[in-house]
């Protein structure tokens, strides 16, 4: 069987605890998978299965596709199997495949799914049960799409032959659930135009498509993104799975490229459009994850359509499988936070590590390495973030002679002893971000500190229209960690102009003179990280602020 040129750590053999995500994945364990139980229960999902089985009498109750958020929250067969050991629900799910393979195929009945979830469950089963019917099933439902069988539009991702696409279109989440799957089929056929249309929908995505925080998805109709540099504020729809989607997506090209890019994303994504999704309680939700509110926008505790909640606790469940990566040349370092890893290199040679870090408010981490071999010879692959202008990287206390470039991974390759320790230094500067100029944000500007995107609130600024602030293009910010605000922040303070509107009474248009430049007002202003807003009282945010000079 062919595999990856990286293959992601088991997320059994990582330990995330303390740092930043350790009290985040402490809540999912104690309080949002119990908490998303009882909504299951409460809103007769269970009982549907209880149906189902004839244990129960009564018809099936709410959307058709109840049944999914279930299967999300128990995250299914094979992670039950991988977990447990058990096949209980391994059984049930393979009798469902096989018939699902027995039905459609080259000389069988024709048709794709109408959400691309079926590829990525087929794809599993193939790497746990090496039966190559699952993976041809995986390959005939994409290579099925453009042919009208589930409504011939862009929504579906059905307007073209999959290898034909060039552009990203269409439902936010079906789109990047489809490139996931596209991107697994072709780890096992190294088939050259799945590769090259994952690469360029990829591009097209992040270079006009995404918004800031990883979100993808601008528009409420359809859930669908956008044309080019179609990002609006307030009306993103940036929908919780989608990111989710496009964590996975960008997951898999970094197994198959080896290309730092994909992590940057993922990173951005992890910290920004995914993590505003759920409560600091972990109790509340959003569905959709705006970059400017009138206040009016609040986490709900469920959903008629409830597909976000348990996507977002089954990826903070399995987040270790983000961490780390293996390959024939030694271990590969994704995403840093307080962790230790064991990891099998070549089948025989154990390591442990760990890291100790504050990241993501500071950029020092601290990795040590314990190999069960008295010495071990591996190459130490560590990712210098594209947005860290500068990093330093000591071994055992001396620094390294290799070049470290931000957007690359940095190897480290030698003979690995017990205790030996890596220092790196990762840059983390604030940070004004511009948007492209065909963009709706051109003349504003967004604040980032590492990977986090900044907002401000009304809560901060009591008395104050937070969108009349302007930012002069100079603005300093200095980071302060705050341990008692919202579970604990760096807040960043500077300084900025607050518009005065005298004059415009009574108007919404006027004829421009430069003689009437409007007033300004110097004050300072907070900023937060984005995926701490709305977890207090409501009121405005803002991710992209106007300049001075706008």
């Amino acid at each position: 069987m062919a595999t990856y040129f990286l293959r992601a750590v088991s997320w059994k053999d990582v330990k995330i605890e303390g740092g930043f995500w350790g009290p985040r994945l402490q809540v999912n364990r104690e309080v949002t998978l119990n908490y998303q139980y009882e909504q299951l229960v409460k809103t007769g999902r269970i009982d549907n299965f209880c149906r189902a089985s004839g244990k129960k009498k009564g018809e099936f109750e709410g959307l058709r596709f109840n049944d999914s958020d279930v299967y999300k929250w128990l995250e299914a067969a094979v992670a039950h199997h991988r977990a447990t050991g058990k096949t209980s629900l391994l059984n049930v799910a393979i009798r469902l495949a096989n018939l699902i393979c027995q039905i459609f195929g080259p000389g069988k009945r024709e048709g794709t799914p109408g959400h691309p979830e079926i590829e990525l469950a087929l794809m599993k089963l193939y790497w746990l049960t090496g039966k190559k019917r699952y993976l041809a099933t995986a390959r005939f439902f994409i290579d099925q799409r453009g042919k009208g069988f589930v409504g011939g539009d862009e929504q579906y991702q059905d307007h073209v032959p999959f290898t034909k696409q060039e552009e990203i279109v269409g439902h936010g989440v079906r789109a990047v659930y489809l490139m996931s799957g596209a991107a697994d089929v072709y780890r096992e056929t190294k088939d050259k135009t799945l590769m090259d249309t994952l690469k360029r929908l990829w591009n097209n995505m992040t270079e006009k498509r995404m918004y800031v925080t990883g979100g993808i998805g601008s528009r409420y109709a359809g859930e669908a993104f956008g044309k080019n540099y179609e990002l609006p504020n307030d009306r993103a729809y940036a929908e919780s799975c989608a990111a989710i989607g496009n964590i996975f997506w960008n997951h898999r090209m970094l197994q198959l490229t080896r290309e730092a890019k994909y992590a940057d994303v993922m990173e951005r994504v992890l910290y920004n459009g995914f993590l505003s999704a759920i409560s600091l309680d972990g109790e509340k939700y959003f569905y959709k994850n705006p970059l400017q509110s009138d206040g009016t926008q609040r986490r709900m505790s469920w959903f008629r359509c409830a597909c976000c909640p348990p996507n977002i606790a089954r990826l903070l469940s399995s987040l270790g499988a983000y961490f780390y990566s293996i390959s024939r040349e030694g271990l590969w370092v994704h995403l840093y936070g307080e962790s230790k890893v064991m990891a099998t290199l070549n089948k025989d040679k154990k390591i442990i590590l760990s890291q100790s870090t504050n990241y993501p408010w500071s950029g020092d981490i601290n990795i040590k390495i314990s190999s069960l071999h008295t010495q071990t010879f591996f190459t130490l692959f560590l990712r210098i973030p594209g947005w860290c202008q500068k990093a330093e990287v000591l071994v055992n206390g001396k620094q390294i002679k290799e070049a470290v470039q931000p957007g690359f991974y940095l190897s480290i390759s030698r003979t690995w002893r017990e205790g030996d320790e890596v220092q790196l230094s990762l840059s983390i500067s604030v940070d004004l971000l511009e948007t492209h100029p065909h963009s709706s944000n051109n003349g504003r500007l967004a604040i980032s500190h590492g990977p986090l995107i900044y907002c401000i609130e009304a809560v901060d600024h009591q008395g104050v229209d937070i969108f009349d602030i302007l930012l002069p293009l100079n603005t300093t910010f200095s980071p302060h960690f705050e341990s008692d605000l919202l579970g604990g922040i760096e807040v960043l303070r500077g300084k900025a102009l607050l518009r005065d509107k005298s004059g415009w009474e009574g108007k919404l248009y006027r004829i421009y003179r430069e003689k009437q430049k409007t007033k300004l007002n110097l004050l300072q202003i907070s900023a937060i990280p984005y995926f701490a807003w709305a977890n207090r009282e409501p009121g405005k945010m803002l991710v992209w602020i106007q300049s001075e000079k706008s």
